[in-house]
């Protein structure tokens, strides 16, 4: 059964091509039958790569083939399938990885460890790889520079739509591109890194350097979000650099001192934040767009950890799919994040509404303006804790009888 989220209506962008990659997708049967489930992205010439992936100790076998190989910083090619994590499927899980992996290098006649893996699907189930490697050839020989449509279909799972974003910005006088595709809706909570997602850019620059733009850029936008505090065995995210936009004149960026670096590194992370929050849209059976901001922490990490405890708070999101400003369970989930808090200068804000402050309900509130917010399809939560300068911004859904009803059925 499939559940659409009311906050998922939106269009794909246009995706203009980028020169020196291509993509091809095919209907592999890993678990439904008449849907693409498997990817396959090429670079013309071998592309700068930087990465990072889950947190979890119970990582998948592409994420442990992956975290192997990406030192060197170089990629001919990514394989990724849905329908099938291959977590937690011991030496079977290996060997397909190893044997997808040599099958893709010998089809783009490069390294194995110049080919980048991710699955995303039910843990625990074998893949048997002999199902799709016979693809891998003929899709070399469809692959075209515009399908980054069905690119960000053929990664989807339980995701009710597919997110792409695309940024353009200009470097030596020419417009570079930068394209990027996710998928994500349930087991949200990434930890350096997100569900899956694939960006790639024609300019010119150094492995070294994305990985630093990468990680900064991550950290305000995929490591930013929850949908459910659960964080994927598989959760993988890479950057690619075909360099491609030498030709048109763009300059190497070769340090952060560079002129090109700021406003490419902007774009980034301005391209993240726009597919991260498309994936709390989607976030499964979500109504609601949540955005939590912590101000006067002692600190940035205090301030984060503070505004996740609320974000990942059940009778928060509760609360919020039946439209009560339950600024109450705000406090509880302050209290609960073990950081510095003191009660006596808490203050509270649904949206322009200060609801508490100074420990106790504000003189001025009024649950008719309350309930009135609440309606509202996004929702902005403010909790300044009073200590400090320390300040973060976290995002999340609501959480409804929909999401049982999607992660009850998730195997059948």
């Amino acid at each position: 059964m499939t559940v659409f989220s009311p906050l998922t209506h939106r269009k794909f962008p246009f995706m203009p091509p980028l020169t020196g990659i291509r993509m091809a997708t095919a209907e592999a049967g890993i678990k439904d039958v008449n849907r693409p489930d498997l990817l396959f992205l090429i670079f013309d010439r071998t592309a700068n790569v930087a990465g990072i992936f889950t947190r979890s100790r119970c990582p998948s076998a592409p994420v442990d083939h992956c975290r192997a190989i990406l030192a060197h910083g170089r990629a001919c090619g990514v394989v990724v399938n849905s329908g099938n994590a291959n977590a937690f499927t011991g030496k079977k899980g290996r060997t397909a990885t190893a044997l997808t992996a040599e099958t893709a290098a010998k089809v783009l006649s490069c390294q194995t460890n110049e080919i980048y893996l991710a699955s995303t699907g039910v843990i625990g189930e074998p893949l048997d790889a002999t199902h799709f490697i016979d693809l891998l050839a003929p899709l070399e020989q469809q692959a075209k520079e515009n399908k980054w449509f069905e690119a960000a279909q053929a990664i989807m799972t339980t995701d009710t739509f597919p997110k792409g974003a695309t940024r353009q910005v200009c470097l030596d006088g020419h417009e570079v591109i930068i394209n990027g595709i996710a998928k994500g809706a349930g087991m949200i909570a990434p930890n350096m890194a997100t569900m899956l997602s694939f960006v790639a850019t024609d300019a010119p620059i150094c492995s070294s350097l994305l990985q630093d733009i990468l990680r900064e850029a991550a950290n305000t936008s995929f490591n930013s979000i929850t949908v459910d505090s659960d964080t994927s065995t598989s959760d993988t995210l890479l950057l690619f650099a075909t360099g491609s936009a030498r030709k048109k004149g763009v300059k190497q960026i070769h340090s952060r001192s560079d002129p090109g670096y700021q406003p490419f590194a902007a774009a980034v992370a301005d391209l993240f934040l726009d597919l991260a929050l498309q994936v709390v849209l989607d976030g499964e059976g979500g109504s609601k767009l949540i955005e939590v901001h912590i101000t006067g922490a002692v600190s940035t990490v205090s301030a984060k950890k503070i505004a996740m405890s609320i974000a990942n708070s059940p009778l928060v999101k509760t609360a919020v799919a039946g439209e009560d400003a339950n600024w109450g369970r705000v406090v509880m989930a302050v209290g609960k994040a073990g950081e510095e808090a003191d009660r006596d200068r808490l203050s509270i804000w649904f949206g322009p509404h200060r609801f508490a402050v100074n420990g106790e309900r504000d003189s001025g509130y009024s649950e008719k303006l309350a309930s009135q917010y609440m309606r509202n399809s996004q929702i902005y939560i403010r909790a300044d804790i009073g200590l400090g300068t320390g300040e973060a911004k976290v995002w999340t859904c609501d959480l409804t009888q929909e999401y049982v009803v999607i992660n009850a059925n998730y195997r059948s």
